[in-house]
């Protein structure tokens, strides 16, 4: 994979990209964006029942005049939010020409500007095997942005990645901002458990699964020796017609109806990034028609 990735030319496009977003980006991507979780802010959220030790400055009397019950009133937090993005950083994300670890990371930087553009936190992690390495950890501001954001070059895509066995037992908050999860997921390995936990965390969670141009639509024909990516000792000779064309289309919808209805299902936001889709395109067009950006 060619290094500067994350260049002058890139902040630049991305930059332009955020003031045509401008009056869209705060409704998803605010500092004042509220939690899910409850706190002490002005605005009311819910009822719950009263319990003893609670504030009885929370009760509401109205409400016991009309059920003779005892209910708490619950206020939304409105903390500053905290956006994660975890980046899967296995060997078959440098696979097709377009560079699916390319795509990935100008993803994470675009994501990290529109958040630290309206004062949220970011930190961002590459995932290797079952680990998560801290690549950059509650930067703020746009400042913090130009300093840190070239860290990105720094990942090595490199092996396998185990997505739900990194994630879970890692910090990953509650209830306080974005997850993000940028990977090719084409994978036997658990995902799911990862997309429950981040849910069960009361996270907004998006799924953006990364596929160069060869794999949305191979070109290869005749006799090929073709290798697993993240297993060296794993070969296979075919004869590539187009009956093995058509058998791995299908199984390639296969895999992402399934990533996307398991996140539909959830409540999570799925979106498929082709390699060699512009930036502009995956967040002026895509973003917003799936309502991450509205």
């Amino acid at each position: 994979m060619s290094k500067f990735t994350i260049n002058e030319e890139l902040l630049g496009e991305i930059e332009s990209l955020a003031s045509v977003l401008k009056n869209n980006v705060a409704g998803m991507f605010g500092g004042n964006r509220q939690s899910k979780s409850f706190g002490s802010s002005c605005e009311f959220a819910d009822y719950r029942d009263y319990l003893p030790g609670d504030d009885i400055n929370r009760i509401d009397w109205n409400a016991y005049a009309r059920f003779d019950k005892l209910y708490e009133k619950l206020y939304y937090d409105e903390r500053q939010m905290h956006t994660r993005i975890y980046i899967d950083a296995s060997r078959s994300m440098c696979h097709g020409s377009d560079e699916k670890a390319s795509q990935a990371l100008r993803i994470a930087a675009c994501l990290a500007y529109l958040s630290v553009c309206e004062m949220e936190k970011v930190s961002i992690y590459a995932i290797h095997g079952s680990e998560i390495e801290e690549v950059i950890s509650g930067m703020v501001g746009k400042e913090s942005y130009i300093t840190y954001i070239n860290k990105l070059n720094d990942i090595e895509f490199l092996g396998d990645s185990h997505i739900s066995e990194a994630i879970i037992p890692s910090n990953v908050g509650r209830g306080d901002g974005f997850s993000v999860i940028i990977s090719d997921f084409l994978t036997d390995e658990n995902y799911e458990s990862a997309i429950d936990h981040l849910v069960s965390k009361k996270k907004d969670v998006i799924c953006i699964q990364v596929l160069s141009a060869e794999e949305i639509n191979p070109q290869m024909r005749g006799k090929m020796h073709l290798f697993d990516s993240e297993d060296a000792t794993k070969t296979y000779r075919k004869k590539i017609d187009n009956d093995i064309v058509k058998a791995y289309k299908s199984a390639l919808r296969f895999v992402i109806e399934r990533i996307k209805n398991y996140c539909e299902a959830r409540g999570a936001y799925y979106l498929l990034a082709p390699g060699n889709a512009t930036i502009y395109d995956i967040f002026f067009t895509k973003m917003v028609d799936m309502g991450v950006l509205k």
